[in-house]
């Protein structure tokens, strides 16, 4: 009888997966058929991209330089001046001279590139997010080259040509490629000049990675600083699922399931489209890096890290501040770290209408006793105006500072976006007010996305997503202010006591 009963459960267990592989097949099928077709710019593998294995023996920056010329010469011969490749609306970003195209723009911001600085005046190395381009902080580094600094931009494998080449980017491709630039940098500027990394949401990320390398490796100069825009230090735990569509998305039929979001390339600096295999590999990233943040705290450490300057959004759809928080600035001491939230539009008539109101997180950070980091809150200053303050608590005090600000919210804003902090309201593309003096493309952030519904190629929610910082002014005075403190720092004379300090030098970190 038992036996019987074994053999009636392998046999029902046999129909259920049968069952479950027959229901995912017409699941797959039906998420393949709500896709749109896919592009040449999503299929065509290109052949002049860095990998990891690339990065040896004498391989250096010039090296990848000349490598970039030969990937962009491959771009153009294989997608843009492809006449089978459809790229026929003029705002494409692949259409042969259309307005969107940046080989028609007087600088091609997608490339890497460099801002000579003035002699022993430091340097910046700029990283930028996923999906992106060095473009994402290009006004960051004209405002760092401005202070003297020598800025290197540097493209991340994966970036700046298609959204195919996204699909194929490891996170080791990047490590490999941002330290052939810091070498590169670290070499320019010498041991005299500060040294600063900056990064934008997943440049970010790879900003704190490369920090967390620098403490171990003697080859790499800690950074003097850390500057981050929006940072991707923790994501949705999805992303850990990101590659399950690999089980059918080998198979042609199914190729389009291996894309998060398929649209339009309309933007010349940034993919519109978004392969799952990028968010796994942001997930990877994350994981190592709060592992290895937690592992410096348990070894006390943490003191050791370069003081971390960061800049993000109350609201954001990407990050959020607890993950920042928790992930990061809760691992570190000193009251040199600094927090700076931009808090959402207290005045907003569309408050009304949020889902969840943020507001509680930021007032969770408020209500602590004290933070052994600097937290900076720009904030309307009552909720019956526009006009903003900048409440600040030094780290360790009870006490805030309270700074009223010559800012105020534009009318119709009720929040700024994990996409907008890095970005001034004049940029010619994504700006509210694009500088009339400096335009190239279209100016994609005065676009009035208001009209039928089911009418536009493109996502409406990527149209009215907040694309700039009505703000910047505010965080250009603070990296001016952060650059030329370094400046009193190195030429400021040591104290006579540190000349003479027996201390031990800290504790190795091994493998962290």
């Amino acid at each position: 009888m038992s036996q019987i009963r074994s053999i009636r459960w392998v046999r029902v267990a046999v129909v259920a997966v049968v069952a479950a592989a027959a229901a995912g097949a017409v699941f797959a099928s039906w998420a393949q058929r709500s896709k749109p077709e896919l592009s040449p710019w999503h299929t065509v593998a290109l052949e002049h991209e860095l990998e990891a294995s690339d990065a040896r023996g004498g391989f250096d920056w010039d090296d990848y330089l000349a490598l970039e010329d030969r990937l962009f010469a491959e771009l153009d011969e294989r997608v843009v001046n492809d006449p089978d490749s459809g790229a026929e609306p003029a705002w494409n970003r692949y259409a042969p001279g259309g307005a969107n195209n940046p080989a028609g723009f007087p600088r091609d911001w997608n490339r890497s590139y460099e801002l000579r600085g003035v002699p022993d005046g430091g340097g910046a190395l700029l990283l930028h997010g996923l999906t992106d381009s060095p473009y994402s902080l290009r006004r960051a580094a004209e405002i760092l080259n401005s202070e003297g600094l020598h800025v290197v931009g540097l493209r991340l494998p994966g970036h700046g040509t298609t959204p195919g080449e996204l699909r194929r980017a490891e996170v080791d491709d990047w490590r490999a490629a941002i330290r052939l630039a810091y070498r590169h940098l670290q070499g320019t500027v010498g041991p005299s000049g500060e040294l600063m990394v900056v990064g934008y949401s997943n440049g970010g990320a790879l900003a704190v990675d490369l920090a967390l390398d620098s403490l171990a490796d003697e080859e790499l100069r800690i950074p003097d600083r850390i500057i981050l825009f929006s940072p991707a230090i923790g994501i949705t735990r999805l992303a850990a699922l990101a590659r399950a569509h690999r089980v059918v998305s080998f198979m042609p039929w199914f190729s389009r399931l291996a894309w998060t979001d398929i649209q339009p390339e309309s933007d010349p600096f940034k993919y519109n489209s978004f392969p799952a295999d990028a968010g796994y590999q942001t997930h990877l990233l994350t994981r190592s890096i709060r592992r290895r943040l937690a592992e410096l705290e348990a070894h006390q450490v943490s003191s050791r890290f370069p003081p971390v300057l960061t800049f993000m959004s109350l609201a954001d759809a990407t990050v959020l501040v607890e993950a920042v928080v928790e992930g990061l600035y809760d691992r570190l001491t000193g009251p040199e770290h600094e927090l700076v939230i931009f808090d959402i539009n207290r005045k907003a008539k569309m408050r009304a209408f949020f889902r969840t109101d943020p507001a509680a997180r930021l007032q969770m950070l408020i209500d602590r006793p004290t933070t052994p980091y600097r937290l900076t809150a720009v904030t309307n200053i009552v909720e019956s105006t526009a006009a903003l303050e900048a409440w600040t608590r030094p780290g360790g005090a009870r006490d805030a500072e309270v700074e009223a600000l010559d800012l105020e919210w534009p009318r119709g804003v009720y929040s700024l976006s994990h996409v907008a902090v890095p970005f001034p309201v004049d940029d010619p593309i994504y700006g509210l007010e694009p500088d009339p003096d400096n335009l190239f493309g279209v100016q994609l952030g005065t676009l009035e996305p208001r009209g039928e519904r089911g009418l536009l190629a493109v996502s409406p929610a990527a149209l009215t997503r907040l694309r700039c910082n009505p703000f910047y002014g505010y965080v250009e005075r603070r990296l001016r202010e952060t650059v030329r403190s370094g400046v009193s720092r190195r030429t400021r004379p040591p104290a006579a006591d540190s000349l003479a300090s027996s201390d031990a030098p800290p504790p190795a970190l091994g493998e962290l």
